[in-house]
C-alpha cells in the first residue's frame, strides 16, 4: 500500500549544530555546508522571496552562482521578468537552501542590488550556447499562447544567431548581488528538538544567538 504523504514522518539524527558554531564565521559555515551538498542534485539550488508593488509575495528556484568574501550570493536572470520588476521597486529578499537529503537549510534575508554589466556579460559569455539562445527567446514570466508558439520564438533566435556565431547578452538580461544581513542555519535533530543558529550583520561583524525550534 502506498504510503499517504501527508503522515510521511522522519526523524532527523544525521548531524547536530553545537554552541560552538556560535562563535562561527556564518560565511565559512555556510560555505563548508554548501561544499557538505556537493554530492545533492541541484547543490546551489536556492529559492528566492521577493515582494511586488501591490505586496503580494512570490518564490521561485533559481542557482547560487557566485559568493563574494563578505557572503553576498549572486544569481542571474531576466530583470523583465515577474522577480526582476519586483526586485525594482523592493529590493529585500529572502533565500532559502533547502538540502533536505542533508536535515538541513540555511535562510538568508538581505537586499539585491544588479551587478555591473561586466559581470553580467562575463558569466553571460560562459553559458552554454543553448541557454544564451534561451535567454533571448524567452519572454519571461508573459503568458504564450502554447508550447509550439514558445518554441517558434527560439528557433526565430536561433536564425538571428545561427551557429558558430557569437551571441551577446541580451540587455534586460543580468545578475543581482545579495548582501545578507541574516543568516540562518538549521540542522534537524530528533524529536523535532532542531538545532537554530542565527547570525545577524552589526557593520562588519556578526552576532549569533540560539533560537528555539
Amino acid at each position: 500500500m502506498t504510503e499517504n504523504p501527508l503522515a510521511h514522518r522522519l526523524d532527523y539524527t544525521l548531524a547536530e549544530l553545537g554552541d560552538g558554531a556560535l562563535a562561527a564565521s556564518p560565511i565559512a559555515l555556510f560555505q563548508r555546508w554548501l561544499a557538505d551538498a556537493a554530492d545533492l542534485p541541484e547543490p546551489n539550488a536556492m529559492v528566492v522571496s521577493t515582494v511586488d508593488a501591490t505586496g503580494a509575495p512570490t518564490s521561485r528556484t533559481v542557482l547560487l552562482r557566485g559568493i563574494d568574501d563578505d557572503g553576498a550570493l549572486w544569481f542571474f536572470t531576466n530583470r523583465e521578468s515577474r522577480k526582476g520588476r519586483a526586485l525594482a521597486g523592493n529590493p529585500a529578499v529572502s533565500v532559502l537552501f533547502p538540502w533536505y537529503a542533508l536535515q538541513r537549510q540555511v535562510i538568508v534575508l538581505g537586499t539585491a542590488t544588479p551587478l555591473p554589466a561586466e559581470r553580467d556579460d562575463a558569466y553571460f559569455a560562459s553559458r552554454p550556447r543553448g541557454s544564451q539562445l534561451s535567454a533571448w527567446a524567452s519572454h519571461q514570466s508573459e503568458t504564450v499562447a502554447s508550447r509550439a508558439a514558445l518554441e517558434e520564438q527560439m528557433a526565430s533566435v536561433e536564425e538571428r544567431f545561427p551557429e558558430g556565431s557569437p551571441v551577446p547578452r541580451p540587455p534586460h538580461w543580468g545578475g543581482y548581488r545579495i548582501e545578507p544581513r541574516e543568516i540562518e542555519f538549521w540542522q534537524g535533530r530528533p524529536s523535532r528538538l532542531h538545532d537554530r543558529i542565527t547570525f545577524t550583520r552589526d557593520g562588519d561583524r556578526w552576532a549569533a544567538v540560539r533560537r528555539q525550534p
